[in-house]
């Protein structure tokens, strides 16, 4: 793209507020150039990182991890910061896989009052941690 955005087009773009695009920036997430009179402009690059904040919120990082992330000084420790949140994503798939299996169960269950399914309070059990 060879022309630059508003602040408004931007955020348009992407279906956000505009003081989204102002917060992330204040974060050092985004760096848009100015025009005169102050206005923000953005280009091709800043919608890539418009993308990139999305994606990575997806994941489960923080504002604070992606500024880590973008500003380190080396590529190992942007590794480090990923392998941890892809720790964490495993961790939360796990959980997701198993409240499916709870649901699924509880939907093919016959019993009239699925919580007196023994299977059904067994499973719940399982996912109690030792307190």
């Amino acid at each position: 793209m060879k022309s630059s955005l508003t602040i408004g087009q931007l955020a348009a773009r992407f279906g956000l507020a505009t003081h989204v695009l102002r917060h992330w920036e204040s974060m050092g997430l985004l760096e848009p150039s100015r025009r005169a009179g102050g206005h923000r402009r953005y280009g091709e690059e800043d919608l890539e990182r418009v993308v990139f904040i999305l994606r990575a919120k997806d994941v489960g990082l923080s504002l604070d991890d992606m500024r880590e992330f973008l500003h380190a000084p080396a590529k190992a420790d942007r590794i480090a910061l990923l392998r941890t949140q892809q720790a964490r994503l495993e961790q939360r798939i796990r959980a997701a896989q198993e409240a499916l299996q709870l649901l699924g169960h509880a939907v093919r269950c016959e019993h009239e009052d699925i919580i007196r399914c023994p299977n059904f309070r067994e499973m719940l059990r399982q996912g109690i941690a030792p307190g």
